[in-house]
C-alpha cells in the first residue's frame, strides 16, 4: 500500500492551489477562516464560480459533464480548497443528488437537472428526515399518491439544512404502506415554488435559521419527477446517503480547523500549558489517523482493488472530531467564546488578534452547532451497529 503521492499528482495539487488562489474571493475566504457567517451569495458565488470552471461537480465522470478526475484528484482538489478557506460545497446538488440521477435517473432527467446542478445556478434541498424519522429513515410518512400522470404530495420534513434557499428537493415519500417499511419508500424531485409547498425556518441557539421545516399541502408534481422505480426509493437513498455520511467525515476541514485551534491557543495564551497542549496533539492524532484511513481507501481504489466500505466509520471519526475541535477552541478562548451579539457581528465587529486576525467569536456557536454532527448522516450509534454487522456478520 502506498500512501505517498506520485510526482504527477503533486504537480496537480500545485495545479488546483495556484487556480483557487487566484479564483477564490478573499472576502470569502476571510469569513470561513474566522467561522464568519456566510451569505447565500457567498455560497452561491464561489459554486458559480467552480462551475463555470466545471469543477462544482468535480466528482462526476466526463460523460456527465464532469472532469474525470481520479479519486487521488478528487481529494487533493477538496483538500487544497479546504485549506484556501474556501467555503464547502453544498453537498445537496453535485455531491448527494447528482450521483442519484446519474445512476438511476432517466436520459430526460439527467439532460433536464445536471446542467442546473454543475453551473450552481439551481440550489437543492434534501427532504429525508421527519418528526419521528430521523434516523429511521425507513418509518418515513410523507405520501405521495399516484392520480394518472401526477403525485399528489402531503407531509412534513425536518431539519431541512438551508431549506429556506431551496429551488428544488428530492425527497423520500412513501407511496405504499404494504410489505416492509422500506419496500414503500420512493424516490422524487420536487419544485419548491409549488403551490402547496411552505418552509419555516427554524431558529437556533445561535439565532440562526440554518434548518427548517417543510411542509407539503396537496402538492402536485409531475409523475417524470420520479426517480427510477416507484417504491424502490430506498435503494437509491442508500446510494445517496453513502456519498453523505463520507462528505460529513471532511478530513479537510478538520486540517483547517486544527491549525485556527493551534492559532487560537498561542493568542489566548494557553499553549504553554502542557495539559492543553496535549488536547491539541491528541486531536492532532486522530486527524492524522482520519487522513490515513482516506488515503488507503484512495490507494486501493488506485490500485485496482476494491475500496473499503467505510462511509460510516468515516462518518463517526470525522464527526466526533469536529465536535472535539469545537470544544477545544471555545475553552481556549473561555469567557471571550461566549459573548454572542448578533448585530455587532453583521458590523464586522470580533475584537482583534494581534497582527490583525479576526478575534474569538463566533466559537460557542460553533460549538453548539456540531453538536448535530454525530445525529445527522445516520446517527454515530447506528453507525456503530452497520459497522459492527460489517464487521463481525
Amino acid at each position: 500500500m502506498d500512501l505517498a503521492f506520485t510526482p504527477e499528482e503533486q504537480a496537480f495539487r500545485e495545479e488546483i492551489r495556484s487556480w483557487v488562489r487566484e479564483n477564490l474571493p478573499a472576502d470569502i475566504s476571510h469569513k470561513v477562516h474566522n467561522a464568519l457567517r456566510l451569505s447565500r451569495d457567498d455560497m452561491q458565488r464561489w459554486a458559480k464560480i467552480l462551475g463555470k470552471k466545471g469543477w462544482l461537480g468535480y466528482g462526476w465522470p466526463r460523460q456527465f459533464g464532469g472532469p474525470g478526475w481520479s479519486a487521488v484528484q478528487k481529494h487533493l482538489f477538496e483538500e487544497e480548497c479546504a485549506l484556501a478557506g474556501a467555503p464547502r460545497i453544498v453537498p445537496f446538488g453535485p455531491v448527494m443528488v447528482a450521483p442519484v440521477i446519474m445512476a438511476y435517473g432517466s436520459k430526460a432527467q439527467q439532460e433536464r437537472f445536471l446542467p442546473g446542478i454543475a453551473s450552481g445556478e439551481v440550489w437543492w434541498s434534501q427532504g429525508y428526515s421527519e418528526p419521528g424519522s430521523g434516523s429511521d429513515l425507513a418509518s418515513v410518512r410523507t405520501k405521495a399518491e399516484r392520480r394518472g400522470d401526477k403525485y399528489i404530495v402531503n407531509g412534513q420534513k425536518t431539519w431541512t439544512t438551508l431549506g429556506q434557499y431551496g429551488e428544488w428537493m428530492f425527497n423520500l415519500v412513501r407511496t405504499s404502506s404494504e410489505g416492509k417499511p422500506q419496500t414503500g419508500i420512493s424516490f422524487l424531485l420536487i419544485d419548491m415554488k409549488s403551490p402547496g409547498v411552505s418552509v419555516r425556518p427554524i431558529k437556533l441557539l445561535d439565532g440562526e435559521c440554518e434548518v427548517n421545516d417543510v411542509f407539503f399541502d396537496n402538492v402536485e408534481v409531475p409523475a417524470e419527477n420520479l426517480i427510477g422505480e416507484e417504491n424502490k426509493g430506498w435503494t437509491y437513498a442508500k446510494h445517496l446517503l453513502s456519498h453523505e455520511r463520507t462528505n460529513i467525515a471532511d478530513v479537510n476541514r478538520a486540517k483547517r480547523e486544527l491549525e485556527r485551534l493551534k492559532r487560537i491557543a498561542r493568542t489566548e495564551g494557553v499553549w504553554d500549558d502542557l495539559r492543553f497542549r496535549d488536547q491539541i496533539a491528541l486531536l492532532e492524532v486522530d486527524v492524522v489517523a482520519l487522513e490515513m484511513l482516506v488515503l488507503r481507501v484512495l490507494s486501493a481504489e488506485k490500485s485496482g482493488k476494491n475500496s473499503l466500505d467505510i462511509a460510516g466509520l468515516l462518518k463517526i471519526k470525522g464527526s466526533e472530531i469536529q465536535q472535539r475541535y469545537a470544544e477545544l477552541m471555545m475553552l481556549a478562548a473561555g469567557p471571550f467564546a461566549l459573548p454572542f451579539i448578533e448585530e455587532a457581528m453583521e458590523a464586522g465587529w470580533q475584537g482583534d488578534f494581534p497582527g490583525g486576525e479576526a478575534g474569538n467569536a463566533p466559537l460557542a456557536s460553533t460549538y453548539f452547532n456540531l453538536r448535530k454532527t454525530t445525529i445527522y448522516g445516520g446517527s454515530n450509534e447506528v453507525q456503530r451497529n452497520i459497522v459492527a454487522q460489517t464487521v463481525l456478520g
